[in-house]
């Protein structure tokens, strides 16, 4: 557990908390979880952040002259 809250930079508290919560799935071994690297890509990816949509205010006028719509 420490290694995933050095990597992600967050601490073993908050590490743990994601576990209790059921959003990072990990394996309770011996005297320690361990949290898988497939599980911890698929709660990397769950809380990834995507771009925002452009939207047409984000371009000068006239940014999209001669531009042609696809169908």
């Amino acid at each position: 557990m420490k290694e995933v809250a050095d990597m992600l930079k967050v601490s073993e508290v908050t590490v743990r908390r994601w576990i209790r919560d059921g959003e990072l799935r990990a394996i309770d071994i011996g005297k320690g979880w361990r949290v898988g690297t497939n599980d911890l890509g698929a709660f990397l990816r769950a809380h990834e952040t995507r771009p925002a949509e452009p939207s047409v205010a984000q371009y000068p006028p006239g940014a999209d002259a001669g531009r042609t719509e696809q169908t």
